[in-house]
């Protein structure tokens, strides 16, 4: 039986390690990690970065799969891809699935000013979270927000604001955290629940979701 292609995508300043709780079958599955690339300059559209991204993909019929704004991402690069499947993971369909106070930031361009260098000099800050819980949670994103450039936080972070779907209908499954507080469930539809799921639940509820990758995939 061929494999299936499945192209994985980290979130917003992410790398592959992200998905290291995965345990998507090697007999099954072809699977690849994608990882961010520098964006060409601070104006650089959406929709130019998502073709450059597509040119990884180097098989046919691939399932693209995307945590958060790799979620996002892989609907973009469909638009230049044939593909067999999008599957999102803690993410969102359409503009009006963000929160509302994306449109208060978008409108008043408050994102240009969002403290990247907090992110890109990630161990020069840590030092400052004190307390168990918060160096617990320092060590999590010490591990896996990986990606610290400012050109690419600076133009991720406005992209995901500016953010406008303009294709309808798409062969999605979007599986979604109850307890996302980026983006709250809410204001999702159309989706398969994770009851508890946070925002980071890639990593905390891997079972449920390769469970869930793996009936969508062979039903």
């Amino acid at each position: 039986m061929k494999k299936i292609p499945i192209y994985l995508v980290p979130g917003l300043a992410a790398g592959p390690e992200i998905f290291e709780n995965l345990e998507l079958s090697k007999d099954k599955y072809d699977v690849h990690y994608l990882e961010w690339i520098t964006p060409i300059a601070q104006e650089e559209s959406i929709a130019n970065y998502a073709m450059r991204m597509s040119e990884e993909v180097k098989e046919e019929n691939p399932v693209l799969v995307g945590v958060s704004f790799g979620g996002i991402m892989v609907q973009e690069m469909s638009k230049y891809l044939d593909v067999k499947k999008i599957i999102i993971i803690s993410s969102v369909k359409h503009q009006k699935e963000l929160p509302k106070r994306f449109e208060f930031v978008k409108f008043t361009k408050a994102y240009k000013f969002f403290p990247t260098k907090v992110v890109s000099n990630f161990e020069d800050y840590a030092q400052y979270f004190l307390g168990k819980s918060l160096k617990k949670r320092a060590d999590i994103y010490k591990k896996y927000l990986s990606v610290r450039s400012e050109l690419y936080l600076n133009w991720s972070i406005g992209t995901i604001i500016r953010w406008v779907q303009t294709e309808k209908d798409q062969n999605i499954t979007h599986i979604h955290g109850t307890s996302d507080h980026v983006f709250p469930i809410k204001n999702i539809k159309k989706c398969i629940q994770i009851e508890g799921g946070s925002h980071i639940m890639i990593i905390t509820k891997a079972k449920k979701l390769t469970k869930i990758i793996n009936d969508t995939l062979t039903s």
